[in-house]
């Protein structure tokens, strides 16, 4: 629904969680990291700091915590009653997507081509499925054979759908820029990663976030916060959650 904690809302009888959208579902997890943070805070003061606000920080903090860069995060958002599976589904990009498809979808909610390759480089941590991937490393041409030949080895053809494999096969615990290295590599994991660095017109954004690391942290943390603008409640709208999970 944009910065609003939607996400963080399971289902109920009138609205189907955005945790089971395409994009989502088991991939978004550590929600009861926030449930935590959330309980210490209502009982400190409650009904004042919303979960939109907490996930935010959070971002913020997990950033850091793992190296990367770090940034003012702007405050005073405020929860959506709903969610909406359906506009997460229509919203958020997939590992299918092309450049083009990429493009559009960011630029949808007013970010540029630089916020986008800059935001994919959180993919220096984590990690996907196999089923997300196991197109590319079998049936793509811009790959190296020596990183498709790795990743076959645990993830067949006809099997092993939830098999994890780090997006970033260098270090995948450390937010830095090695992530575009890989793409400069042609060792994408995703399709949509290696769409960035594809005789494209992001290719020259890739190639300088892979030689400096500086200028992705700068441009990752000055895209972070054009996100944490996106359609947020303030003022009298929204509401805020007493618990994260669920409408008041």
């Amino acid at each position: 629904m944009g910065c609003d904690g939607s996400l963080l809302l399971d289902d109920t009888s009138s609205f189907r969680s955005e945790k089971n959208s395409r994009a989502n579902n088991n991939s978004a997890r550590g929600f009861e990291v926030i449930d935590e943070v959330k309980s210490e805070v209502e009982s400190i003061c409650p009904g004042v700091v919303s979960c939109a606000d907490i996930l935010a920080v959070a971002a913020r903090d997990s950033s850091e915590a793992m190296g990367g860069p770090t940034w003012t995060v702007k405050l005073g958002r405020r929860d959506s009653a709903t969610a909406s599976e359906s506009a997460a589904n229509d919203n958020l990009p997939t590992f299918r997507d092309n450049l083009e498809e990429l493009i559009s979808l960011f630029s949808r909610k007013g970010l540029d081509r630089q916020d986008m390759v800059a935001l994919s480089g959180a993919h220096t941590i984590g990690q996907a499925q196999c089923f997300t991937f196991r197109e590319r490393i079998y049936n793509e041409a811009n790959i190296d054979s020596g990183f498709s030949s790795t990743r076959q080895s645990d993830c067949p053809t006809d099997d092993d759908d939830d098999e994890l494999a780090p997006l970033d096969l260098v270090t995948p615990r450390s937010f830095d820029n090695n992530y575009f290295k890989n793409l400069v590599e042609l060792k994408g994991l995703l399709h949509s990663d290696q769409v960035l660095f594809s005789n494209g017109s992001t290719d020259g954004l890739v190639t300088t976030y892979s030689n400096s690391q500086s200028t992705f942290f700068t441009d990752f943390a000055s895209a972070m916060v054009k996100m944490g603008d996106i359609e947020p409640l303030t003022g009298s709208s929204g509401q805020i959650r007493a618990n994260c999970r669920v409408p008041n």
